[in-house]
Order: C-alpha cells, then structure tokens, then sequence
C-alpha cells in the first residue's frame, strides 16, 4: 500500500508515559506511581468544574454547540477580544495544526528554535514544510532573525515560556523581535504556560489583546491544559487578527471540542482562584527542586513554568535517571530526544516532590554515569 511519502521519515510525538502503562510493565500499584512528566497541574482541575462536568454528563449524546457561544464569550471578555479574533481546538495542537495547513505549502519553511515544542516540527513536517532551527537552548532571537533573512520562512514560532526547558523571553524582546518581521510570515506566540509566567515575572506576561492589535501577523496560542487543569479535556485557544481566525475556520472540522470540554473551560475560565492557588503553590515548590538541585550541584534552568529544567551534564546520564525513577514509580521526562542530557519534572504536591528527592538522592549517591 502507497501512502503519502511525506509522512515515511516523521517522529511521532512521545508523550509522557501514562500511569496505566507503568502499572503494566513494573507492577507497581498506582497509588505508588508519582506521575511528574506531562506538566498537569497537581491539584486537577477546580472542584467546581468537576461538579459541572458531572452535572452535564447527560448531554453526551449531543453534538456540541458548535458556535461554542458561551466559551467564546468568556474568552472575549477575559482578553478584551472580539469573536472573529478566536478560534478554539482540541488543544492548542490542533490550532498549530490549523496554522501550518494555512501557510505551508509549496516548498514552505519554518523557523523554531532548536529545543522547543515538538509538534511545530511534525505538523510542518506533515506538510512537507522544512524546517529550520535557530541554535542553542534558549531561545537566540538575533540567531532566529538571521535565519529569517537568510530563509524566508512561511511560520516563525516562539514558545514563551519554551517546553521543554522552563525558560522564557521578555515581553519587550518578543516585541521588538516581531517588529522586523514581514507581515506575510506568521508568527506564533504560543502562550501554553503564560499564567505562569506571568504570576512570576510582569515582564514576562504577554496581552494577546494588545499584541495581535499592534501586529496583524500574530497569533497567540493558549490553553486549559496547564493551570486550568483540562489537559485530559483537549481544549485550547488562538487569537488573531481576523484575516488569520478567518482563514484557519476554513480548516476546522465541525464539532472539534466535546460538549463536556466546552461545559469545564466555561467554568474553568471563571474560577481564577483556584488558578491562582495552583501557581502559588508551585512555586513554592519550585524553591525545593532549586535548593535540591544547588546542593547537589545540578544545574536548574530557571523556570517561568510549571515544571524545572535538570541539566545533568558531567553527573550521571539523563536516560538513566529517567528509567531508574520510572522503576520505582516516578515519571518524569528524559530530553535526551532532545538532544539534551536532562529531565524534565513536573511539580507536584509536596509528597510527591519529596519522593522525588528522596529516590533522586539515592540514586545520585550510587555514582551511576
């Protein structure tokens, strides 16, 4: 069977392993997993979405409204946007993938940074678009704009703050970046851990609002999946400019978010309490993975996110790590794929950030490399 040769030489996206599948290969029983890999917030979502949800639970034999009216509505009022300027997908995802259908086509480029998010890669690749790569672990936005006049992209993403490594771009620099851009090349904000950062830092928080008025060629990213707690939901968001929400609707298939998906983010979006207590609490918890990681002479990328960064160079292999944790219940994510030699961790309640630490210790005290 022929299939299209595009898709012979693309990765498949890994996700963090899910627990169900650690109970099968080790046997651990699942209340002894500690799952600290795919950057859901610890806490779930808000109790009041859970009663919703259940509350709708009758309404699954219904199509969704596919206006999906009320959710747009709260979204508008939240960002002061008007609906022509929103789109909603089954996750952020499906919005990168509506963008990449749009603009790439006919020997298309892309330009990312080296370690970013993985799936603006193989949506791109899906299009047959190349893909071109800005060196080093942050974000070099001089790098990126060299690239730019040397390729001319179709797409330039920018992942503030960037998954997987925690780190994030000023506001200002993202700015005055776009400002040299050619307004026929889109570029992607995607804003996934924007709560987070900008609980942390002002200077990292980013009004889509604004930014989309100030550059027509934008489209800013977000979704529930990280403080909101709906990543077992699928539902995220874009904003833009008219022309762009006008073009990716063409690409949306009917009916894309469950009735249930739309019914939590509703109530989800009005409930910034329990967010704001979920960011609170992780960094706080955060200033234990920091402590953990100075005394033990790892270096911690600073993280403007909901989960850190460990560069494992010159102590012990990264993969080893990972699947010695994973052996005794802990999930966290290797980046060797990334070509790092490290590991993401999510952070979790304190007990399951403490027995991180305690297996983590041990195994750093085994003189493994």
């Amino acid at each position: 069977m022929k299939f299209n040769p595009v898709i012979e030489h693309l990765k498949v996206y890994e996700p963090g392993k899910p627990i169900e599948l650690v109970v099968r290969e080790f046997g651990i029983d699942p209340k002894d997993i500690v799952k600290l890999a795919s950057n859901e917030n610890p806490y779930g979502c808000s109790p009041k979405v859970t009663q919703a949800v259940q509350e709708s639970a009758h309404l699954m034999y219904r199509y969704p409204d596919d206006s999906m009216m009320a959710l747009k509505a709260g979204l508008c009022e939240r960002f002061g946007i008007d609906d022509d300027q929103l789109i909603i997908g089954a996750g952020s995802d499906q919005v990168i993938e509506f963008a990449c259908h749009a603009k790439l086509y006919g020997g298309a480029k892309i330009l990312q940074s080296e370690i970013t998010f993985a799936m603006y890669q193989i949506y791109a690749a899906q299009c047959g678009a190349t893909v071109i790569k800005s060196p080093g672990i942050a974000h070099d936005l001089d790098a990126m704009y060299a690239l730019y006049k040397e390729h001319e992209p179709e797409i330039i993403f920018i992942c503030a703050p960037n998954n997987p490594t925690g780190d994030s771009l000023d506001r200002i620099d993202i700015e005055n970046f776009i400002e040299r851009i050619d307004h026929d090349t889109l570029v992607v904000v995607d804003g996934a851990y924007q709560e987070y950062a900008a609980f942390k830092d002002p200077n990292k928080a980013i009004d889509p609002a604004a930014l989309i008025q100030k550059f027509p060629h934008v489209l800013y990213l977000g979704t529930f999946s990280k403080a909101y707690g709906l990543g077992g939901m699928r539902i995220g968001y874009g904003i833009g400019s008219t022309e762009i929400i006008r073009s990716l609707y063409k690409l949306r298939p009917p009916f894309n978010v469950t009735t249930l998906s739309l019914v939590a983010a509703e109530v989800a979006l009005n409930d910034q309490e329990f967010v704001t207590m979920a960011i609170e609490d992780c960094f706080k918890q955060m200033e234990d993975y920091k402590a953990f990681a100075l005394e033990h002479q790892i270096e911690a990328i600073e993280s403007y996110t909901n989960f850190i960064t460990y560069r494992l160079d010159g102590i012990t292999d990264s993969t080893y790590i990972a699947d010695a944790l994973l052996r005794q219940g802990i999930i966290v994510r290797d980046l060797k794929g990334y070509g790092l030699n490290a590991i993401r961790i999510t952070i979790g309640k304190a007990e399951e950030n403490q027995r991180f630490f305690n297996v983590m210790k041990q195994l750093l005290n085994s003189g493994q490399e």
